[in-house]
């Protein structure tokens, strides 16, 4: 079978958001390549008011490798479809990494609030919300609730495949090299993600744009090929 060229990591733009192709998670000494990115937001009145800009990353190489086997040669309609194709993101073995970066300004209570209330609600809801579930909500909560986060500001998130979860903050583009707290917490570390990606996820966009770009990397996916993802 003939060489294909493979598919360039590209930079994206979301809402004066710009998200870089490659980046190295605070805390992490592993590359992560741009899986894709989007917007999210909530219908007001009749009118899409943006709250956030997304970017999710993934282990560079690690990931494609561990999607390839079930997920090569599916669309990306049928990537975006399917509810499977994510959770074999969110709970892969391989680190991922997102950055949520504010367009409206945003209280660290608001964010942890809302998140903390659906990991609780889904948790309770499978049957596996114990004392180490509540204790590491709680510790979220005491890591996000003094901040504060105007326009332009990012939380960051590594989600390693150990189940460690790394929270970092951003005052403007820059990526720091450690995180300010680390929870050791699988459940709490895939929920984060989920929450975005998942089924119930807030970012639609941000799933069309992984589907999409994950899709284009995993048909490139040949025999002793090595593709930029």
């Amino acid at each position: 079978m003939g060489e294909v060229s493979p598919v360039p990591v590209t930079e994206l733009e979301v809402d004066g958001v710009l998200f870089p192709p490659v980046l190295t998670p605070p805390g992490s000494s592993k590359a992560h390549f741009l899986g894709g990115a989007g917007v999210r937001g909530m219908d007001i009145g009749g009118n899409f008011v943006r709250f956030t800009s997304i970017g999710v990353y993934l282990e560079k190489g690690a990931a494609i490798e561990a999607l390839a086997a079930k997920w090569k040669g599916k669309t990306a309609e049928e990537l975006v479809a399917s509810v499977e194709f994510f959770r074999d993101i969110t709970m892969g073995s391989f680190d991922k990494f997102t950055k949520v970066t504010m367009i409206l300004p945003l209280t660290g209570k608001q964010y942890a609030e809302k998140v903390c209330e659906n990991c609780v609600a889904h948790w309770k809801a499978i049957g596996i919300y114990t004392d180490a579930e509540a204790a590491a909500v709680e510790k979220f909560k005491q890591v996000l609730e003094p901040e504060t986060f105007p326009p332009g500001s990012s939380i960051l998130f590594h989600h390693s495949a150990t189940g460690t979860l790394t929270i970092a903050f951003s005052k403007d583009e820059s990526i720091p090299e450690a995180g300010v707290a680390v929870i050791e917490n699988r459940p709490l570390t895939v929920a984060i993600l989920e929450s975005i990606i998942g089924e119930h996820g807030v970012s639609p966009a941000a799933k069309q744009s992984l589907a999409l770009r994950v899709a284009s990397h995993l048909n490139q996916v040949q025999s002793g090929q090595t593709v930029n993802a």
